[in-house]
């Protein structure tokens, strides 16, 4: 007789994506919904928490309920609902676990409270069945900069983390100084394709030899100070450039960031013995890092796999949280009503 499937439904609200989504067994996608607030937050050049606070009390249960649709299940066939309660935005995040804990109590269903950080390591691990562990675990979006060492998919030791910008962030201002289009990691990597890495020698800021911490402020810094001079008194020069010129500077920031990212990721390696990197995060959808990471793993002196999530699941979704609570849910982790959204964790 066949075994039950375990239906999870997941839901995400940790900053501008309302995200709902019905997983079974960690790994069969049923039902995956998305509703992106990047055009409200467009001509602000950052996402702004009230506006997204707004959008998702607005979409969060035709969201769930779309989701639900889509995976053709009631109520009645749902096992568990988990929701992503840190980090991110409060103000954001506290629409998803009202939902999520509202449906727990009038459906009678176990709540599964997930990390988020550690859920975008659950997107690059969706698809593979013999993960060789452990790993050092990249996660890198707008809000986190973050290494770990990923043991399985419920034990992640933190390595280090960012100190002050992520990248995502970095890569969302130096668009903002260039004029690119928001959001700024797609624009960079566009402009990017038709520059020169080499053409502008932008710092990278290491924090010393053994440091798996991050460190993107003063990346940032040097691009504006590049554009508009070292006392910010200068002409703004970047509406005289030529495209070529953009191309150039956004093709160098990209280096300086990914050099960063694969220098801290070979350290994480190293510290660990690692036989395996997993990247997640909404960075992790840009091209050129994928591509220097995979050539790190295969030119190392004992090759690593590279597990990449797939990029429909590189930024935030319902996907990652469902599949994380699987895992959980066997373990028997859950949560009560008593749980809240938390800014840090």
């Amino acid at each position: 007789m066949q075994a039950k499937s375990i239906n999870i439904l997941g839901i995400e609200t940790s900053c501008d994506e309302t995200a709902a989504a019905v997983v079974a067994d960690g790994r069969i996608v049923k039902s995956a919904v998305v509703s992106s607030q990047s055009k409200l937050h467009e001509k602000y050049g950052g996402v702004v928490p009230e506006i997204a606070s707004r959008a998702h009390l607005e979409q969060i249960y035709p969201v769930i309920a779309e989701a639900m649709a889509e995976a053709k299940v009631s109520k009645d066939e749902i096992d568990a609902i988990a929701v992503a309660n840190q980090p991110g935005l409060t103000i954001a995040l506290v629409v998803g676990v009202t939902a999520a804990k509202t449906l727990s109590f009038v459906w009678g269903k176990p709540l599964i409270a997930i990390n988020h950080l550690h859920a975008h390591l659950q997107s690059a691990m969706l698809a593979e069945e013999k993960l060789e562990l452990p790993a050092a675990a990249l996660i890198v979006s707008g809000g986190h900069t973050c290494l770990y060492d990923c043991e399985s998919p419920l034990e992640l030791e933190l390595l280090g983390s960012t100190i002050d910008d992520a990248a995502g962030e970095a890569f969302d201002k130096v668009a903002t100084i260039l004029k690119l289009p928001y959001p700024g990691g797609p624009s960079i990597e566009k402009a990017a394709k038709n520059g020169n890495p080499e053409a502008i020698k932008f710092p990278r800021s290491l924090l010393g030899p053994e440091s798996l911490d991050f460190s993107f402020s003063g990346v940032k810094t040097a691009v504006l100070y590049y554009c508009r001079g070292q006392d910010m008194k200068g002409e703004d020069k970047v509406d005289s450039m030529s495209e070529d010129e953009k191309a150039d500077i956004a093709a160098s920031f990209q280096e300086a960031i990914i050099d960063v990212l694969l220098t801290k990721t070979q350290r994480a390696v190293e510290k660990i013995g690692a036989n395996t990197i997993l990247l997640g995060g909404g960075v992790a959808a840009n091209s050129e890092l994928r591509a220097r990471l995979q050539k790190m793993c295969d030119e190392a002196e004992e090759p690593k796999k590279l597990l990449v999530a797939p990029k429909q699941y590189c930024t935030d979704n319902a996907v990652m949280v469902g599949s994380l609570a699987y895992y959980k849910y066997r373990a028997g982790l859950f949560a009560d009503l008593s749980l809240e959204a938390k800014a840090s964790g």
